[in-house]
């Protein structure tokens, strides 16, 4: 008797008895004219031009080919356009020497009248130690005041009168008694010196403490403290702009105020302020700068903020002009001047996504927030 037979080895996959699918039926033609006329998407309907303002066949032309194409001139508040005209730095003229000896029995006359004669006698005495070229002067230490206001009075006498001195607030051991020290400005900072008013024995004030700085920078009172420039550039964004700008000033961006950020890809000019920088430090960034300019530097009392302007005046190029005769292009641009045109507002007001950023702002506004969420939030077909 024959042994039973091994059980045959597995097909490869290419020869196993698989069913095929059936297969497919072809689909009814329809003729032309049963054919529905194909629809623009939704979205494409939503984001054409549907309406304009004349009934004229118009031309048309390419825009902002080039960044040159596109010029803009911020409009200021009292109407004039912004350019770039001059390099030429302000007049920072301060007082001659001769001029400021004249004056200074007035200054010190109205120091007397603001803080005693004792004190006057004593800022006399430090003033002449400084004229005599005593570079190690050291410290004075005004009589003890406890009137606020009247130290930030004094602080600011110093500030108009003597821009080479630097004062701060000092405090007695006792922790009560307050008074003002007055320094030279390029003197030694953080000097140990335990002297009181015209006195070589402890007087227990703390002036032992490093020289409080803050607000001490140089600044010559007769000019205003917000320095205003135009800004031009080419081809680049105004942050950008104010970034690089600020990368070799040593500033951070928020230091520039602006009234309008205006396009990158266009050669705009617009004011911007800076608070107490010299127009010299950013005149000399010219040389060093690429696709912008900075000029018609002025000093100002109050800085620019968001909105503070007139508008923008715009200069457009149009390229590869399609039309079918000049005069119907002259005939076009007459009733633009005439009837103006529909301001169309682009994508970036509205957004791109599915559900268009006015709708929910519309809801926003009646006070609908469940619906402004759910506008945001809920998942929609296709996203």
């Amino acid at each position: 008797e024959l042994p039973p037979l091994p059980n045959p080895p597995p097909l490869p996959p290419l020869l196993r008895k698989t069913p095929f699918p059936p297969p497919r039926q072809p689909r009814p033609r329809r003729g032309p004219a049963a054919r529905p006329a194909p629809r623009p998407p939704r979205r494409a309907r939503r984001r054409r031009i549907s309406r304009f303002a004349s009934s004229l066949p118009g031309f048309r032309g390419a825009l902002k080919q080039r960044y040159s194409d596109f010029v803009v001139h911020e409009v200021a508040r009292d109407g004039t356009l912004v350019r770039l005209t001059s390099f030429d730095l302000p007049d920072e003229v301060c007082l001659s020497s001769s001029e400021a000896e004249a004056d200074l029995p007035r200054a010190l006359e109205s120091f007397r009248l603001l803080c005693g004669d004792a004190d006057c006698e004593v800022l006399r005495g430090f003033l002449s130690s400084v004229s005599e070229g005593d570079s190690d002067v050291s410290p004075i230490i005004l009589s003890p005041d406890a009137d606020k206001a009247h130290r930030l009075e004094v602080h600011d006498f110093f500030k108009r009168n003597f821009i080479f001195l630097v004062t701060d607030t000092v405090e007695h051991s006792d922790g009560v008694q307050r008074c003002i020290r007055v320094r030279l400005r390029s003197g030694p900072r953080g000097r140990r010196n335990r002297t009181g008013i015209g006195s070589s024995e402890p007087s227990g004030w703390r002036d032992d403490r490093p020289f409080d700085s803050r607000g001490s920078v140089t600044w010559p009172y007769h000019l205003g403290k917000f320095l205003r420039f135009h800004l031009y550039k080419e081809n680049k964004d105004t942050q950008e702009a104010l970034r690089v700008i600020g990368k070799m000033l040593g500033l951070q961006p928020r230091s520039f105020r602006i009234a309008g950020t205006k396009d990158k890809r266009a050669i705009t000019t617009q004011q911007v302020t800076l608070f107490k920088v010299h127009a010299s430090r950013l005149a000399a960034l010219n040389n060093k700068l690429t696709g912008i300019k900075v000029g018609d530097f002025n000093y100002v009392k109050e800085g620019l903020v968001l909105g503070q302007l007139m508008g923008n005046r715009f200069t457009i190029t149009l390229r590869s002009v399609i039309a079918e005769s000049e005069d119907m292009i002259k005939v076009a641009v007459d009733g633009l001047i005439k009837n103006g045109f529909i301001n169309y507002y682009g994508l970036q007001r509205f957004g791109s996504a599915s559900v268009p950023t006015h709708l929910v702002g519309a809801t926003l506004l009646r006070g609908e927030w469940r619906s402004a969420v759910s506008l945001i939030l809920d998942p929609r077909e296709g996203v």
